[in-house]
């Protein structure tokens, strides 16, 4: 619209507003880091002008340090710097929950936490569930309850299930099925993973 006018903003008043390059870059950095409740996620080495940040974290119980980008979120350090490709983006926008990874013992939408955030943090992917050739019960459960379908969301799926045993390790029908409640099943599968989870249950 016409900013003239008073009725709006025009795309290019917009863009000049922004503003571009490294000013642009540290103020984009500094609202992050100054966010409320950002201080709950210390970082290392920060360079607001750059926008970029060392972070120390551990995932699947190795040691990791690594420089991200502010503007990077987990899912995508996981996926596209760490190679570890369990984690499934399927919203980008925390809804569907593939990309459910464990993070201090909480399962939480990987692409709605930044990775500057996870300093000190440590996180569990569905690849660290297996010790060698042996799996982890819950994906056990899964295999044998027929829990995946097309198997996008499985590994979300099992890694909602696996932090609802981490609290509770005898959880009944209704509460497995709260627990899987953030992860959407495009195939409907629900009963069957639901069911999977008790059986892990069971088997644990």
């Amino acid at each position: 619209m016409d900013d003239k006018k008073g009725k709006g903003v025009s795309r290019r008043d917009f863009l000049k507003r922004v503003g571009a390059g490294s000013v642009g870059a540290a103020v984009i950095s500094k609202g992050l880091l100054d966010a409320p409740g950002a201080d709950a996620y210390p970082t290392e080495a920060v360079e607001p002008a750059k926008g970029r940040s060392i972070v120390s974290l551990k995932v699947n119980g190795k040691a990791y340090r690594i420089e991200v980008q502010h503007r990077q979120t987990l899912a995508e350090v996981l996926r596209d710097e760490l190679g570890l490709t369990g984690t499934r983006i399927g919203c980008d926008r925390g809804e569907c929950g593939a990309c459910t990874v464990i993070i201090d013992g909480r399962n939480m939408y990987s692409c709605s936490q930044l990775a500057v955030w996870m300093s000190g943090k440590e996180i569990l992917t569905v690849e660290g569930l297996a010790k060698g050739d042996k799996l982890d019960p819950i994906q056990q459960a899964f295999i044998d309850h027929d829990g995946p379908q097309c198997g996008f969301c499985t590994s979300g799926q099992i890694m909602s299930g696996k932090a609802l045993l981490l609290r509770n390790p005898s959880p009944s029908e209704a509460q497995a099925r709260r627990a899987l409640s953030g992860n959407l099943c495009r195939c409907g599968n629900y009963n069957r993973e639901v069911e999977a989870v008790l059986a892990a249950a069971k088997a644990r």
